[in-house]
């Protein structure tokens, strides 16, 4: 009974651990702009809280990190952003804790769990997007979907902590439209950038 109960206090102990880091590394980030703007820190610990703890923990702490940090600290928005990432999240850690128990813990599993919680994570993502579009009356297309959840998904991983719809794509874009201003195809450039913003304002 003894040792029952001191599991019990370890694992909430550690879930509140990787519930804090959640919280805390995207303000961390956020002061870096070069590795802010590329990645969004929050799903390293509950990723990790799924190999740890286990998947119904990573489940809750998954689900529980980006609502609480809406309400705390108003970032990620709560509709339609913090919602989705909830489920994502919540998808991250129950898949990569499932995962994690049935393989054999070597390094080529270990990334084998990593993806396939990454993969199970970003379709969740895509369902719940389309279900809020839905209800509110506004649409997701397919291509919104293959943009953010699949193609785009390492760079659009940090949309839920910015205050702006722009990714990281976009950014190396405008950046190579202010080089291309003194070259011959400005216009060209431009219209590349326009369209990608539209297609990720589509995704949001």
């Amino acid at each position: 009974m003894k040792t029952k109960t001191n599991s019990t206090t370890r694992s909430i102990v550690l879930a509140a651990l990787f519930l804090a880091l959640a919280f805390v590394l995207p303000m961390v980030t956020g002061h870096v702009p070069q590795v802010g703007n590329m990645l969004c820190p929050m799903h390293f610990p509950i990723l990790l809280c799924g190999f740890v703890l286990g998947g119904p923990w990573g489940l809750a702490v998954g689900f529980v990190a980006p609502l609480l940090r809406s309400v705390l600290f108003g970032m990620p928005p709560m509709f339609p952003i913090a919602i989705s990432m909830a489920f994502e999240l919540a998808a991250y850690g129950l898949v990569s804790g499932l995962v994690w128990r049935k393989v054999k813990h070597t390094l080529p599993m270990m990334y084998a769990a990593l993806v396939t919680a990454m993969v199970a994570g970003r379709l969740v993502w895509g369902a719940v997007r389309f279900v809020l579009a839905g209800l509110t009356g506004s649409s997701f297309p397919f291509s919104a979907f293959l943009s953010g959840a699949l193609l785009l998904s390492p760079m659009h991983i940090s949309e839920p902590t910015r205050r702006t719809p722009t990714s990281y794509a976009v950014s190396c874009l405008k950046n190579k439209l202010m080089i291309a201003n003194n070259s011959e195809q400005p216009r060209a450039t431009a219209d590349i950038i326009g369209r990608t913003t539209t297609l990720h304002k589509r995704a949001l």
